[in-house]
């Protein structure tokens, strides 16, 4: 038999691996990565150094991140003016029935006074079925996740050793010319 010596081709499509004791669901294609691939020192060396570098550029550029991140926000908003109605209608009304609103004056709607517990009520459940009923909470969410992987690549990346200052005594004693004329000096010279 001829037909029964000829090797089986590749399936096109990722298939489960019989060997894995009947029926598991790990695909045999080979791709990806493994609990092996992420185990090697190499990428525990890169991921320690990722977060290092996270770590004090977010002490050093936690404004400038800020900033990225309320613009990514704002930019989501812009981009879809129905949202940022939505959301500035919801601020209104808390703002307008709740926050400035005087503790003696109770809010009257169709001839009923509502008590402040109830505003409460009301004002939290018409914001939550407003965030999640339009698109407003997964634009919140998509702008914020947009601007934080933006803040994560800078601060992984950013190498963070000429932004600061170890010199704590030129700054005490008040020398600003030794630490404004520093790039003169050769280095190692500690200067």
């Amino acid at each position: 038999d001829a037909m029964a010596a000829a090797p089986t081709p590749q399936p096109l499509l990722p298939v489960t691996n019989p060997s894995s004791g009947g029926g598991g669901s790990a695909p045999s294609s080979g791709s990806g990565l493994t609990d092996s691939a992420l185990a090697t020192p190499a990428f525990r060396l890169f991921l320690s150094r990722a977060t290092s570098r996270l770590r004090r550029n977010l002490g050093y550029f936690r404004v400038n991140y800020a900033a990225v991140v309320a613009f990514s926000l704002a930019a989501s908003l812009l981009a879809h003016p129905f949202s940022l109605l939505v959301l500035l209608g919801i601020l209104g009304a808390w703002c307008f029935l709740y926050v400035f609103r005087a503790p003696d004056q109770p809010v009257v709607l169709f001839g009923r006074t509502f008590t402040d517990r109830e505003t409460l009520l009301g004002l939290v459940v018409s914001s939550l079925l407003a965030f999640f009923l339009t698109s407003v909470a997964s634009l919140i969410i998509s702008g914020l996740l947009v601007g934080g992987a933006l803040v994560a690549v800078h601060g992984a990346f950013r190498m963070p050793e000429d932004l600061f200052l170890d010199d704590s005594s030129s700054v005490s004693s008040g020398n600003t010319s030794h630490r404004l004329l520093s790039f003169l000096a050769s280095p190692g010279s500690g200067v």
